[in-house]
Parts: structure tokens; sequence; C-alpha cells
């Protein structure tokens, strides 16, 4: 429909698997399971229900009437009672003993939990493979000498691949981040409306070892360890900012590696793909722009700024429950995840295709190194005699003219000729070009990319190997 509102993390950005996850028929589907888990974990502690009640509520856990719960919904105007009531019309014989002795939090909270492990997981299988990448393009120009800049000023030289392993680290540390908050997620199990499993106390005739069991049977049937010992009716929301903390980390990674590469592809040494037919600017037809990156920029800027929503949500919260988080966090959560997703698509693509221009690289170390060589210069100058204090008052002032020709005159730097011109150096322009080769200057660089690999990415990749080969597709 071409007359309402669709978001275009929906329309242009997500991928169709995360988009399932946060649709409606997933957390549905998700809402049936828990009270099928429910169920059976009520029989096994001895509740009067039935096999046949279960089987019928198994037999119907994913054929939804919607039709049914929407039209009772609109009289009721409660989105849990009016899908009981519908599960129930299909389900006649089990219709008492579903959602026994649990409050809407039980299927709203817990499907939360289990769609947000479940997008974590989908955002792993992308990082493994963003990563994968990565640590292909680093290893690949491990050895490829360019121009390093700190605060964006001509550095001491590194490497392209030096350089995308910087982008590589920060991507490890957010899959060490992920990693963890997998293995935290919890789920809340039914802990009642104000938390403290007064409706189980009767159910059970106050057996607590049966109300224990409960949760922990609800757990193991949905795939999880354990269940959050204590909470109001709601689990604790600081596990939301804790879930878009990791995503914001993975944004500002992402963001990093853009804004890199956008400055590179300024600079004309890398750019990212730029497909035969793609149209860079409306304008001016000779553009290459870096759309791609821009876009990384933009969806990272949004979800770091959207973590701030659980963290003020988290903080709101009064006593047992308060219904301000709900409205909020409908929109934080699954934009935060389909933002994150869509970037690291975009990240995966650019990687995959980025274009490398050695000449330009070594054109723009080149009119750097000299600057850069004159220790090197000077010492190879002393061996042949010189005083070390004249020879380095020389360079310096050789050194500020050729600066001034370059930034004044815009004409080469012409360091080189007039130090072979100075006798005072002794050395012939081929001794001074011998000692500027680039690979000199890069001190351990290949080296420590290899080192990286080995030992921080490869245990990632052998772990998760069965996570490669993913394909992503990008809307341009």
């Amino acid at each position: 429909m071409k007359d309402i509102y669709e978001s275009p993390l929906n329309s242009r950005y997500s991928s169709k698997e995360m988009k399932y996850i946060f649709s409606p028929d997933f957390k549905f589907r998700t809402w049936r399971k828990l009270w099928i888990a429910l169920a059976e974990s009520e029989k096994e502690l001895g509740l009067n229900i039935t096999d046949e009640q279960i089987a019928e509520l198994k037999a119907h856990a994913d054929d939804i009437n919607y039709d049914v719960a929407e039209a009772r919904e609109k009289q009721v105007r409660h989105d849990v009672m009016s899908h009981v009531y519908a599960y129930g019309v299909q389900c006649p014989n089990a219709k008492g003993i579903i959602h026994l002795g649990a409050t809407s939090c039980y299927v709203g909270d817990n499907t939360d939990i289990i769609t947000m492990t479940e997008a974590l997981k989908l955002v792993r299988k992308k990082l493994v493979n963003l990563i994968n990448e990565l640590s292909k393009f680093a290893d690949e120009y491990k050895a490829l000498p360019c121009l390093a800049y700190t605060h964006y000023q001509p550095a001491q030289p590194t490497t392209v691949g030096k350089r995308a392993s910087l982008w590589l680290n920060d991507l490890v540390m957010d899959m060490a981040s992920l990693e963890f908050q997998i293995s935290q997620m919890r789920l809340l199990g039914s802990k009642g409306t104000t938390g403290t499993q007064a409706s189980f106390v009767e159910l059970f005739e106050g057996d607590s070892e049966k109300i224990k069991a409960l949760d922990r049977k609800i757990a193991e049937k949905t795939g999880f360890e354990s269940c959050y010992m204590v909470s109001g009716q709601t689990y604790s929301r600081k596990l939301d900012y804790n879930v878009l903390s990791v995503l914001a980390q993975i944004a500002q990674s992402a963001y990093k590696f853009s804004n890199d590469l956008r400055m590179l592809q300024h600079e004309k040494e890398i750019e990212e793909p730029f497909e035969k037919n793609q149209i860079g600017s409306s304008a001016m037809a000779y553009k290459r722009n870096p759309m791609r990156s821009e876009r990384i920029s933009s969806l990272s800027r949004y979800v770091i700024a959207d973590a701030l929503n659980p963290a003020i949500t988290a903080s709101t919260q009064w006593f047992e429950r308060t219904l301000d988080d709900s409205a909020n966090k409908r929109i934080s959560v699954p934009e935060a995840f389909l933002a994150v997703d869509a970037v690291l698509e975009l990240y995966i693509n650019v990687v995959d295709g980025l274009v490398v221009y050695p000449k330009m690289i070594e054109k723009h170390l080149l009119a750097e190194l000299p600057f850069m060589a004159t220790e090197n210069i000077m010492m190879a100058a002393v061996k042949k005699g010189g005083d070390r204090q004249e020879l380095h008052e020389r360079i310096r002032v050789h050194s500020m003219a050729a600066g001034k020709v370059v930034k004044a005159e815009g004409k080469p730097n012409d360091l080189i000729d007039r130090i072979a011109d100075d006798p005072i150096f002794g050395l012939t322009k081929e001794e001074i070009l011998f000692e500027m080769k680039p690979e000199n200057f890069i001190g351990r660089a290949p080296e420590q990319v290899e080192e990286f690999i080995e030992a921080e990415v490869k245990p990632i990749l052998e772990k998760y190997g069965d996570l490669l080969g993913l394909e992503v597709e990008i809307k341009v």
C-alpha cells in the first residue's frame, strides 16, 4: 500500500530472516509454544491436565485463527486474552487449562526474551561471516605498505592489511560481548502478577518445590537453561538495555569502518563496490559516491542513539510493573535489530567487493616518505663520515623548504633531490632511494596480522564454521 507509512527498515534495509523474527506470526506462534510448555509442565507436576488436552493444543500450535483473535480483541481490548479465546475455539477440550495460573507477561515477556535470543543468534551468524570476509582481506594485504595517519595527518607507514586488522579487532571484541550476552539470556518463567508466584501457590497447594520445578521445566522446553530467580510482573528492563548495548557496540565498529573507507575512497586508495549500471550522482555522471558506506554510517548512528531508549525505560520502571515501557520497547528493540541486521549485510557486501588501488597507495606513501626517511638517510650519511649534528640541521632546513614547495607551490616533494645535491651528505640519489624502501618502515605489521588472525580470529571461525557461507543481497 502506497498511502500509509512503512518503515524503511522493513521495506528497504533489513533481511527477510530478521523481519520474520520480529513478525506477529513469530510472536503468536511462540505464545502457543509457551502455553503448551506451561500445560505440559503443570501436567507433569500433578495438575489435572490430560494427554488429550496437550495433544489438542499441539495439533493447533501453528494454524493460528487470526480472524477470531482480531474480532475478539475488538470486543475485549486485550491481546493476550483474545488469543487465549481464539486458541480455545480451536481446542474446546483444552480451553479451560490454557494460560492456567499465568498472567499476560508469561507469554508477552517470555516471547520477547525468546525473540531477542533468536535475533542475537542471527546477528552472530552475520558477524561470523563478516569476520571471515574481513580476515581474508586483512591477510591478503598484510604486507602492502600504505600511509598511516594520526590526527588525520601523515604518520609512520602501516599496511593495508594491518589497518583492516584494526577493524577486525573491533568485531572480535563485539563477538565476545555478543557471546556473553547470549549466554546470559534467561526466561522470565511464570512469576504471576507481582512476581510472587501466588497463583501457583494456590494451584500447587503451597508446594514450593513444584513451583520452582515449573520454571525449570518451562525453560527446558523452550531451549533455555534457567529462568530469572526474582522478578516483578516483568523481567528487568535492564535486559533490553544490555541487549541493545551489544548492538550499539557492533554499530560503533561498523561506523568506524565506514568512515575510514569513505576517507580512503576520497583518497582513491580503496573503494567500495560500484555496480556496472549504478548511478553515483544525478548531476555529476562521473561520480562514484560511497553510498553503501554512508548507509552503514547512517543506520549505525540510529542504533547508537536508539540504545538510549531501553536505558531510560529501565531506569523509570515503578515498583513491580508499569506500562510506560510497552510502546517504547515495541519500537526500540525491533528497530535496533533490524538496523544492525542491515548494517552487517552492508558491511559484508562492501568487504567482499573492496577495490584496492596499489599505485595510488604507493603514490601517496612516496609523497610523504622522504620526510619519514630522514632519520635513515642521516644514519647512512653518518656511516660515511658525516657529523650527525650538522646533518640534522641540514635535513631540517631541506625539509622545511621541501614542505613549502609542496604546500605553497603545489609541486612534488623534492626533498630527496635536495639531499642528493647537498655534498655534506655524500650520498647519491640511488643510495638515498635504497634507504626509502616502504617495507623498511612498516615494522611488524605483516607479522601482527598473521599472529592476530591465528590467535583470535581462527578460533571463532572454527567454532562457528557451520555458520559460514552466508550470501547477502543489498537493495541499493
